[in-house]
């Protein structure tokens, strides 16, 4: 006998904050479906009531907003990448979209539901915690942004109560002229990554890092900032052995510490971390321009 649950279709984010209060962790938020309905065919999410958010308003939109692009939460990945607006404010989002399972995924898919069910190897996720990109978070109590290094807390787990709905991600524009790269292995076009790698490059006039951002999927629990490496970074120019020695570093951090799975080893993935994030640097490079 398949899970028995009650549905409720909220039409506001209002009434939708009202059942996630009144049901606790009983609630599940059912928005493209495309990592819960898996998790109920499996039995591994069990939620007593399904609140479906697909009809609520205005959380389709994508806009520009002071120096921010604001990505609604139902948000579908197939619009994500077709959005000229993403294009242009933040090429590394754009980047990444593409590679999100296959094209019935991303027709159902939402961004809202990609950040919140937090996989740690997700495109997504490991997007917004390269660009620092904060979550709007509505609940009984108002709204509140929390940024990406606060949000991922853990595997599959975020910092959202359970009486608070995510309704937008909000992403720093990326500077024209910026570099940016997304790189992951995975063993077919689709599939889960194994590993991934985030980065963004701003290079001066006389072609020093001005800025750098990379971040690492399959690294931990929670998709992580190389804060070290990109300190390497900036002021230098990007030769290979400066890029070299920048995703060795990334790969043998701290706080760096990744698991043996059925798809890989630890050991192999660390050794593919660094691959993978001296391939995105590579590519962020060659793609910059120096600024006048």
């Amino acid at each position: 006998m398949g899970a028995t649950f009650e549905y409720r279709a909220a039409t506001s984010v209002e009434e939708a904050v009202d059942i996630l209060t009144k049901n606790g962790d009983e609630a599940k938020v059912l928005a493209g479906g495309q990592s819960l309905v898996p998790l109920l065919n499996l039995g591994l999410a069990q939620p007593g009531m399904l609140v479906d958010i697909n009809s609520i308003p205005g959380l389709d939109g994508i806009q520009e907003v002071n120096g921010s692009l604001a990505v609604g939460a139902l948000v579908r990945h197939a619009v994500a990448e077709q959005s000229e607006v993403i294009r242009r404010a933040c090429p590394l989002l754009a980047d990444a979209v593409p590679l999100i399972g296959d094209r019935q995924v991303r027709n159902r898919g939402t961004l809202g539901g990609s950040i919140s069910h937090a996989d740690p190897v997700a495109e997504l996720p490991t997007v917004a915690t390269c660009l620092d990109a904060k979550m709007r978070l509505d609940g009984p109590n108002g709204s509140r942004d929390v940024p990406a290094s606060d949000f991922f807390v853990g595997y599959w787990t975020t910092a959202a109560e359970p009486n608070e709905l995510l309704t937008a991600v909000w992403f720093p524009t990326i500077p024209a002229g910026a570099g940016v790269s997304f790189q992951e292995l995975v063993r077919r076009k689709g599939d889960f990554a194994i590993v991934a790698a985030a980065a963004v490059l701003q290079l001066g006039p006389d072609r020093t890092c001005r800025d750098a951002h990379l971040a690492l999927a399959g690294a931990a629990s929670t998709p992580i900032r190389a804060r070290a490496a990109e300190g390497m970074l900036r002021g230098k120019v990007l030769s290979s052995d400066v890029i070299g020695a920048a995703a060795a570093a990334a790969a043998q951090a701290d706080d760096v510490d990744p698991q043996s799975d059925v798809l890989a080893s630890a050991d192999y993935r660390r050794a593919m971390l660094e691959v993978f994030a001296r391939r995105a640097l590579t590519e962020a490079a060659d793609r910059a321009v120096p600024s006048q």
